[in-house]
């Protein structure tokens, strides 16, 4: 075989490989946010994202909202593969949800892509209370989840 031909079986095989993982890392998403939403059945969840570039590690943001408005739950995935992980953060559960709105920079200036992820996480929430977006139930209801 050519130099060449090596090169694109290469090419190949790790594009296969990053497929893999993406996929594993979809299924853990999926199995997270189906565990939030069997678990909390009232309420408001609300998910942000942060795609890194070069440099920039990405970001995901899961935020689960009592209906009296307090925080019960933020998971957070952060990394540049595809082998991150949810981590939840029970220091932060309790919290108002104006609380969070205020300073969504819990984890400090020098992560901003999480700050990112939680600032959309919590204006998804405030779309969904306004009446722009449906409540989670009735989307998932209509999509057939």
């Amino acid at each position: 075989m050519a130099l060449w031909q090596w090169g694109l079986l290469l090419l190949a095989v790790v594009w296969a490989l990053q497929s893999y993982g993406v996929w594993l890392q979809m299924r853990h998403y999926s199995d997270v946010f189906k565990g939030i939403t069997q678990k909390f059945t009232d309420g408001y969840v609300g998910t942000g994202a942060f795609h890194g570039r070069f440099l920039k590690k990405g970001a995901i943001a899961i935020v689960v909202v009592a209906p009296d408005l307090t925080v019960r739950r933020i998971l957070t995935m952060s990394g540049r593969s595809v082998f991150a992980k949810f981590t939840r953060h029970a220091a932060f559960e309790g919290m108002t949800l104006d609380d969070l709105r205020a300073r969504p920079a819990l984890f400090g200036d020098d992560q901003p892509g999480l700050t990112s992820a939680i600032t959309q996480a919590v204006a998804q929430i405030d779309r969904t209370r306004s009446g722009e977006e449906p409540p989670l139930r009735a989307s998932l209801a209509a999509a057939g989840a």
